[in-house]
């Protein structure tokens, strides 16, 4: 009987520690569409459209950046309130200048309990 009782801990510390890490895992934002155009003044604007499982103020898409291929972020749009009911949806950001030539960037998205790790695009600039 002990020894039943010692697997069923087991089995459900197991099971426990399964279901956390996938919990984990899951819900990261995604970015599903990337555009960029350059203005006359060489500035870009990029309209970034992102998806993910909003619940609330709590767990929501809370930016998006432009990084380069080295990592390093160009730019940020900060989502200033969850998107429980717009999704997927789209938001711009203008101006933004890039240091030096660059032929791609990167736009990853970032969500307040995840962080990063969804899905990212990588898109040519003009």
């Amino acid at each position: 009987m002990i020894m039943i009782t010692k697997a069923w801990r087991c089995a459900a510390v197991c099971f426990a520690v399964l279901s956390f890490s996938s919990l984990v895992q899951a819900g990261e934002a995604d970015v599903i569409e990337a555009r960029v155009d350059q203005n006359s003044a060489g500035a870009y604007e990029y309209n970034v459209t992102v998806q993910h499982a909003d619940e609330g103020w709590n767990h929501y898409a809370d930016k998006w950046e432009v990084i380069d291929d080295q990592g390093t972020v160009l730019a940020t749009r900060v989502l200033a309130h969850p998107h429980v009911n717009e999704q997927p949806f789209t938001r711009g950001l203008s101006g933004v200048k890039l240091p030096g030539k660059m032929a791609t960037v990167t736009v990853r998205a970032h969500d307040s309990v995840h962080g990063y790790g969804g899905r990212t695009m990588t898109i040519d600039l003009p």
